[in-house]
This record gives structure tokens, sequence and C-alpha cells, in this order.
């Protein structure tokens, strides 16, 4: 029989880019999140940095440039898979998520759609918006507005939303093994600048999330390149090589946008990113 490690994990990320500092912190979120459920274990660690206005993702999230505030989110375990795009006016992005997986015919749900099944679901109003996110929204209007953008502004825009302009860190997400069994969960409050209705990798599974039977893998970072990639399918195919950490760095070493990678197997947890990023590690008999 191949060797399991029958330790429990949790593995979570602050989002690629973000700072280091909050290690600390997120090794608590990890020991506190860490029970006797892989997929409770993933959301309530998720759920911890969605209440946290310091990490991109529910209360922290960036406006985008019409002002508004719509979140991803999703979670996945193996053969089941829920996600929310856009939704607006909650707290906890991934518990809508959760549900949708557990309580809805549907795996995605996205716009006013989400948001009314959150309603339906029990999940209240919640204003998501903070003073940091006004800062950046003003900031962004400022570059948009300049003279040098305004001879042509697909160009201008682009420019703008370089990687080395982008002034979030993307995603939260969480990875987890509980007696053998593996989930996934992450959320996002987007980047900034984008457009209203911009979805990036969270909501989409393979792209920003994949669970199977042998292991989870979450990404973190540019999602337009990593759905391209699709990144965390690919690292899944890989994840019962010699080394998961050697996997993490592989795929990732094609990048030259920021991105991030968390994940668990069998044997191992890892992660890896091409710029610093925030994590936190629980692991328990």
């Amino acid at each position: 029989m191949p060797y399991f490690n029958m330790n429990s994990v949790l593995l979570v990320h602050g989002g690629a880019g973000s700072d280091e500092a909050l290690n600390s912190f997120l090794n608590e979120v990890a020991s506190e999140s860490l029970g006797t459920d892989e997929l409770y274990s993933s959301v309530n660690a998720v759920c911890r940095m969605e209440d946290d206005p310091r990490f991109n993702a529910g209360t922290g999230s960036y406006l985008r440039i019409d002002g508004s505030i719509q979140m991803d989110a999703s979670v996945m375990v193996p053969g089941k898979f829920g996600a929310v795009i856009g939704i607006e006016k909650v707290r906890n992005p991934v518990k809508v998520a959760l549900d949708v997986m557990l309580k809805s015919p549907h795996v995605i749900l996205s716009g006013d759609g989400a948001t009314k099944f959150a309603r339906i679901m029990g999940h209240g109003f919640h204003d998501p918006e903070t003073e940091r996110a006004r800062i950046v929204m003003q900031n962004t209007l400022k570059k948009l507005e300049d003279p040098s953008n305004q001879e042509d502004r697909i160009a201008g825009f682009r420019k703008l939303i370089n990687v080395k302009d982008y002034l979030s860190t993307d995603t939260v997400g969480a990875v987890a093994r509980v007696s053998g069994r593996f989930a996934g969960a992450v959320s996002t409050g987007g980047s900034s600048p984008m457009m209203r209705g911009r979805v990036g990798d969270v909501p989409i599974p393979g792209a920003g999330i994949y669970v199977g039977s042998e292991g989870a893998v979450v990404a973190t970072g540019v999602g337009e390149e990593i759905i391209k990639r699709i990144l965390c399918y690919n690292v899944y195919l890989r994840i019962n090589e010699d080394s998961l950490l050697d996997v993490l760095r592989e795929e990732i070493s094609g990048f030259t946008d920021p991105v991030g990678l968390i994940a668990v197997n069998r044997k191992e947890h890892a992660w890896h990113a091409n710029r610093q990023m925030s994590t936190g590690t629980s692991v328990k008999k």
C-alpha cells in the first residue's frame, strides 16, 4: 500500500505579494480552524481572512471602476464544487459558495442571482467597503485620468493594469487534509483597477482551485494568467511526484507575473510563490 501521512494539515495563504509579517496571524488562523472535517476547516480559515480588512477578500475587497465591490469565492472536495461570481453585499462569499455546493442544484451562481440566493440562505446585508478601498480607488481614478493615457484609452488602461501596478494581492485560500480526505476554499475581492463583471481564477475549477482524491491545490496571483494555464489542475496531475515542493516550483517557474500556490497530497504539504506570500500552517495528529 502507498505511504499515507495520517496527520491532519491545514495550509492557508494571504495572497501572492502579501506581507510575510502576517505569517504569525495566519498560523493562528490555521491552528484554530483545523478540526475534524476537511471542508469546514478550509471554509472557516477563509472566513477568518474574509473578516480581516488586511486581506483582499470579503471586508477588505477592492472597488471596481464603477465603484462597486463584486467578490468571487469557491469551495471544492473530490467530485463536488460550488462557487459564486460577482456577488455583492455579503460578509462571507465563501459561505455562500459552500451553500451553492451543498444546498443548490447548481455549481456556480453569479451576479444578482448569487446575491439573491445568499439572502434566501440567510446571509444578511453587509457592506464590505473600507476606507482603504476608497483610497485605492481614488488613486486608480487619478491614474486613469492622467493626460498621458488619453490618446489611447485602451492602451492606457492596459498599461495601468500591468502587473507591476497591481494594488491588490488577489486571493486568500486554504487547503486541508483530514483523515485522508481533501478540501480547498478560495475567496477574492478582485484587483484594482478592474471592470465591473471581471472574473479571475478563483471561481474557475482547475484554474484557481482543484481538489481530487489525491490532494488539493489552490492558487493566487494574476487571475488571467492562471486561467490560461489551468494552473491548479496541472499541478494536481503531478501531485504524487516525489517532491511536492519541486512540482510547485516548476509550475510557477514559467510565470513572470505574481503567482503563488499551496498544496497538500497524501504525504506532504507545500507552498511556493515568485513574490513574497504570507502563509500559515497547522499540523495535528
